[in-house]
């Protein structure tokens, strides 16, 4: 015999159509709900109700189905019915459903206007943090809601190669095995590195899995993966043929340890405790002596002068003349004026050192002034540094102060707050350091990426960070693109033996093009060898919106259908770093911005707004927050951001977006038993001729149902309007507060008026289609946000065409009521007003209360019409629930509600407590409470507290004490009234 399924139409308008099919064995239904008779649970505890009333035969508990994962594919359901809670379990299963379905890769069957994200690649070495959960669920909002759009999504991931964090740890790894990088041929170093990154390089790609990025990992990419990696050579070429990249001998951030320069981005500047050291300079020919105050006195070696502002008086007399530097067998250096020299530091005279200090180095440029480097690779001070030669650079600090002091040119040493530049990768202190390297002339790029801004080619989000872009690119130098290392995209570069390295070189894209160069042009004689260095990580990083997508050929399906790409998001600290070199390289070598938007998130800190780091504890790991909270309350809490703002994240707010995605479930389960039994074609045929995409059918709903309808087509065009305007934080308050406070506070608590309370199998038919049209909509909205749960709640609903994550987005511009929005929050107010009265007198929850309500003929009729739902919500006795146009006439032994303009209630006060009880435990009550009042003004009325305790103590007594009195005096009209009413009945 065979099995009828009804399915529901995932589309927004509920255009649901009945169908059947039989059920193969392979097909098999995995039953969520199978009873015989179950007690239904309510949604919220606080508005539990216990019904009396017999449940009519057609809402019965239904048989829920959701097809069986099985070879075909389907979707699977792991329990056998709605467990308690979402099992985070599930979220595994899901994803790997999601992904087996192709459901990531573009589709084009919808629409031709691709949304196209690149990933910021996280490196191939890193490990999941929060910066990464950032990233991820923004970019996942975006591709999921235009994916339900209708419109291709591509998101395309991948890693980047790491140079330095990279080799940092292989070469860790070689030390565990007592193998030291120099022991090996470049050759077998980088064969190791393959090695690790093959074992352990996909491990970041899988956690991102975990936060339920829905990326295209068919066209997942590796910065040093062939195609990228002839993408790069290919832009160093073209550059270097416009003349944009040159060699020559510059200030760099110098790692003595990993023996490279490393970009601005890997150092991290700390406060740390250091000492400002005085030290003497006799000015040459005569017995004066100047006073500089240095934080690196190992450095006045490489002193070529001595500096101090025109303006001081203390030292006009000096400019001009020379100064000797201490410990340099008399080297004389030039004493000179310059405006930027700061009086109030130190003595105000300053040693130029410009082999050693950035500021220092571009002052000595502008005066001519020679460069001299004291140190070497390796942190040691050089042969410049006579008898500290070979010395480590903080050993030659020690004994070059204990020779100051002992030759007097010592005058002080004093205890400073230094601003010391740190790697990022092995913490140590960073070294400013003229070096020959290879640099990228970037004004001519920067030009054009600072007009496509300007013309609103390109918008950054939010606006304000356009300033900080504009200021960067308007001030910019010359990029340092050459890093010391084995691992990465090796300089295409090769040397002459035997020539000038700075004159004569090549440039190729391969080393037999290169000889066929060489050749050329010295003959057949002739060896070449290639630069030893690789590129700066963020070289490769600056290609990839159009290497990824096959660039530079540009007849490459993907360059041709997604390229220039839709979004950039990132986190703003990286806006000149990554970004701006994007949009100059995309512009440079493809002609247009690689992007239209620039979405820029904020940091992420712990609940008392400090960094997240290991040296505070305050790390919160995402993994673990995810086996703990589940990956859909992380995402919401992370999305609830301002673009731009930084975030504090904290406990209680993962707690709380956890509940919320139990109510979600819970509201899923509440649906999901109160729809019909999946046999019963009439009740079904009952609750499908229900339709809400037209006026008629809104405004013929009862009002209940019209509002709640009329709320959810609302949000629909207000979430969609901010999802456009990529206000997430926005769309997610929103669906969050419809949600809650109006669908499952309020109209899931109505609806058991309509389901379990007579007015027959139509009124609840209506009712379960309002349940589950504005529960599927819900889904929707919410699924960009929450992804794992609201599949599983879809799919555990009357069996859906297509799956959640590539259903139709609501329709926009719904018909709505807003009478009738308007009559509901009227009697919202109503059972507010009830509500508060019962809390007031101490009602027990389960007792029912009679009411007479008094309100205009038109109002009346609105109201009376929704008695059931009143009474219900209320916990009114319907039958001694009066409508009447005049106060009833036990009015004065009732307490009277105003619940708005034209709309009281009396609530018999009898009927609600025992009167004479009442009086006497609140009388108690008065007593205890004017003895503490009592006890505050004592206290206020001495002298000695009044003036001896601190203000905030005394302030808080008299805030205790105003608050005593606030509630006597209620009590006492309390009292006044129940006696009142002791008398009237007597």
């Amino acid at each position: 015999m065979s099995t009828l399924q009804l399915a529901l139409s995932s589309s927004a308008s509920s255009s649901y159509s009945l169908f059947f099919s039989p059920l193969s064995k392979r097909n098999a239904l995995n039953s969520l709900l199978f009873y015989k008779r179950r007690r239904r649970l309510p949604l919220s505890h606080s508005h539990s109700h216990s019904h009396s009333h017999f449940t009519p035969h057609f809402l019965r508990p239904r048989l829920l189905s959701s097809v069986a994962a099985s070879e075909n594919g389907a979707y699977n359901n792991s329990s056998p019915e709605i467990a308690k809670s979402f099992d985070f379990a599930s979220e595994e299963r899901i994803y790997s459903w999601w992904e087996s379905q192709g459901y990531f890769r573009p589709n084009f069957d919808r629409g031709s206007d691709p949304f196209v994200v690149s990933m910021p690649p996280p490196n191939v070495t890193g490990s999941l943090h929060m910066g990464h959960a950032m990233f991820v669920t923004l970019e996942d909002i975006m591709v999921r809601y235009h994916r339900m759009k209708g419109r291709p999504t591509l998101w395309l991931p991948g890693t980047d190669h790491a140079g330095i964090a990279t080799q940092l740890v292989v070469e860790r790894m070689l030390a565990s095995e007592g193998i030291s990088r120099a022991q090996m041929s470049r050759d077998e170093f980088t064969k190791r590195v393959w090695q690790w990154k093959e074992k352990y390089g996909g491990t970041i790609t899988n956690q991102i899995k975990r936060l339920g990025a829905s990326c295209d990992w068919t066209r997942e990419h590796f910065t040093l993966d062939e195609q990228l990696s002839q993408a790069v050579i290919e832009a160093f070429i073209r550059l270097h043929e416009k003349g944009l990249i040159y060699q020559g001998s510059y200030m760099v951030n110098w790692s003595p340890s990993l023996q490279t320069a490393v970009s601005d981005l890997a150092i991290e500047y700390s406060e740390e405790s250091g000492h400002l050291y005085y030290i003497k300079y006799r000015v040459a020919g005569r017995s004066d002596f100047l006073t500089v105050a240095t934080t690196r006195p190992e450095t006045l070696f490489g002193d070529v002068a001595l500096a101090v502002n025109p303006k001081d008086e203390r030292y006009a007399q000096f400019i001009g003349q020379m100064a000797i530097v201490p410990q340099t067998f008399g080297r004389h250096v030039p004493i000179l004026a310059d405006k930027h020299v700061d009086k109030e530091f130190g003595t105000g005279v300053l040693k130029i050192s410009p082999g050693h200090d950035h500021n220092d180095y571009f002052l000595a440029r502008k005066l001519g002034l020679p460069i001299l480097n004291v140190m070497n690779k390796d942190g040691t001070l050089n042969d410049v540094a006579g008898l500290y030669s070979g010395l480590d650079r903080f050993e030659a600090r020690k004994k070059l102060w204990a020779e100051l002091e002992e030759t007097g040119l010592a005058v002080k040493k004093e205890p400073h707050t230094l601003r010391v530049p740190r790697s990022q990768r092995g913490g140590e202190v960073i070294e400013p350091l003229v070096s020959k390297q290879w640099f990228v002339t970037m004004e001519p790029l920067a030009e054009k990426a600072l007009q496509a801004v300007e013309k609103g080619e390109l918008k950054i989000i939010p606006e304000r960070f356009e300033k900080i872009y504009n200021h960067w690119l308007s001030n910019i130098k010359d990029w340092c693109i050459s890093r010391q290392l084995w691992w990465g995209h090796r300089i295409p570069v090769w040397y002459i033996v035997g020539k000038n390295n700075e004159e004569e070189y090549i440039v190729a894209r391969n080393a037999d093009e290169a000889l066929e160069k060489a050749h050329k042009k010295y003959g057949k004689d002739v060896e070449i060898y290639q630069d030893p260095d690789v590129l700066d990580t963020w070289f490769s990083s600056a290609l990839w919106p159009f290497s990824t997508l096959g660039w530079p050929d540009l007849s490459a399906e993907d360059f041709k259908k997604f390229y220039p790409t839709t979004m950039l998001e990132t986190g703003h600290d990286i806006l000149f770093f990554w970004v701006a070199r994007m949009v100059m390289m995309g512009i440079e070598f493809t002609g247009t911005v690689p992007f239209s938007y620039v979405y820029l998130h904020g940091l992420i800190r712990d609940s008392q707004g400090r960094k997240m780091s290991k040296t505070l504890g305050n790390v919160i790991d995402p993994l673990d927050t995810i086996r703990e909270f589940g990956t859909d309350a992380l995402r919401f809490t992370l999305s609830l951001g301002t673009a731009g703002q930084d975030l504090n994240l904290s406990t209680e707010r993962l707690t709380s977006n956890k509940a919320f995605t139990n109510k979600l479930w819970n509201a899923g389960k509440f649906i999901l038993q109160n729809l019909p039994d999946k046999n019963d074609v009439p009740a079904w045929e009952s609750l499908l001729s229900n339709q809400f995409d037209c006026e008629d059918s809104v405004l013929n709903l009862p009002l209940s149902e019209c509002w709640v309808v009329s709320k959810l087509h609302l949000l629909i065009d207000s979430a969609t309007a901010s999802y456009d305007k990529f206000y997430f934080g926005e769309v997610a308050r929103e669906t969050y507060d419809f949600f809650w406070g109006d669908f499952a506070d309020w109209y899931i608590e109505a609806s058991k008026a309509r389901l379990y309370h007579s007015g027959g199998k139509s009124v609840a038919a209506v009712a379960q289609a309002v349940l589950l049209y504005t529960f599927e909509n819900i889904l929707k909205l919410l699924h960009p946000f929450m992804p794992f749960v609201t599949e599983e709640l879809w799919q555990a609903l009357p069996n859906r065409k297509l799956a959640l994550i590539v259903s139709p987005w609501p329709q926009t511009q719904l018909p709505r009521n807003t009478s009738s929005i308007k009559k509901f929050e009227i009697l919202q107010a109503l059972v507010r007003a009830i509500r508060n009265a019962r809390a007031e007198y101490s009602v027990e929850p389960a007792k029912r209360i009679s009411a007479s309500v008094v309100a205009s003929n038109e109002v009346i009729q609105y109201v009376a019409e929704e008695k059931e739902v009143l009474a219900l919500l209320s916990r009114l006795d319907l039958q001694n629930l009066h409508f009447t146009n005049s106060p009833p006439g036990d009015a004065d032994q009732s307490v009277h509600l105003v619940a708005g303009e034209g709309l009281e209630a009396y609530l018999p006060l009898a009927d609600m407590v025992d009167i004479s009880a009442e009086v006497e435990r609140l009388t108690k009550r008065l007593s205890k409470m004017q003895k503490e009042y009592d006890g505050f003004k004592a206290k206020l009325s001495s002298p000695k507290f009044v003036e001896k305790a601190p203000e905030d103590v005394v302030r808080g007594v008299q805030e205790k004490a105003a608050e005593a009195e606030e509630k006597i005096n209620l009590t006492k009209n309390r009292l006044a009234f129940l006696k009142s009413n002791i008398l009237v009945s007597n």
